[in-house]
């Protein structure tokens, strides 16, 4: 049998050393000798011993802080060995090492995959305020390994060594480091052409030393930041004393 759709490119890429690697780039695989945590139905192939067991948002702390803010990651468990195939509405994929000492602040809805040796915790997004609908909490992720995150489309990687603002809906990620605000589109001279689409009347502003991931799509995420605005609304001072901590 002949035909382009086996040519080499699209083949399966096979390595000795288990972890995450690339498949393409819309593809992720895990070759997978242990254990591995990744969005729940984001699996769409996989070969070998491999159990999966859904986990909510990481345990009961972190489902509670989803339900309140509309923010986490629902997760399952890969367990065994084999090679997992993960994607997510074909997004882009990209792979992020953290090292010892790193902090990553990601909108929950941009997870597809982390090493199980990564910690996270939902966190309020500083500077926020109860001002925008595009999302108040964020997934911070500290620890050593890898995690693999999506973007809706080639993303550009800003260095954030001067005063730097970001459509709220576009920012993926950023170093944790990074001092956040919030910015009513007036006071930026913008008006009402921000956020044409969706009604986004605010814009972010990142200060410090870091990086700001923004990707070229101003849709809100679905089911992830800003899904819970109203509830935020109603209990942003209750929320703000426990997930600042």
């Amino acid at each position: 049998m002949r035909s382009a759709l086996f040519a080499a490119e699209n083949l399966e890429k096979e390595s000795d050393q288990p972890g995450m690697r690339l498949q393409n780039s819309k593809l992720l695989k895990i070759e997978l000798n242990g254990e591995a945590m990744a969005r729940v139905g984001s699996m769409v192939a996989y070969q070998g011993q491999v159990q999966f067991h859904a986990l909510g948002s990481g345990g009961i702390g972190k489902f509670l802080k989803q339900k309140l803010t509309g923010e986490g990651v629902p997760l399952m468990k890969l367990t065994g060995r084999g090679d997992v195939f993960l994607a997510n509405l074909a997004a882009d994929v990209h792979i992020i090492d953290l090292e010892p000492g790193d902090a990553l602040s990601i909108n929950g809805s941009s997870v597809l995959a982390f090493d199980p040796s990564l910690n996270y915790d939902i966190k309020m997004v500083g500077g926020a305020g109860m001002m925008s609908s595009a999302g108040l909490f964020n997934c911070v992720f500290t620890g050593q390994g890898r995690i693999a995150i999506t973007t809706k489309g080639t993303p550009v990687v800003l260095n954030v060594d001067q005063p730097t603002f970001v459509d709220p809906q576009a920012a993926v990620c950023w170093s944790a480091s990074l001092q956040t605000g919030y910015h009513r589109a007036e006071q930026l001279g913008l008006g009402t052409l921000l956020g044409r689409r969706t009604g986004e009347a605010f814009t972010m502003s990142f200060a410090g030393q870091g990086f700001v991931v923004v990707q070229p799509s101003e849709e809100p995420p679905v089911g992830g930041a800003g899904h819970g605005h109203q509830q935020e609304q109603q209990q942003g001072g209750l929320l703000g004393g426990l997930l600042g901590n």
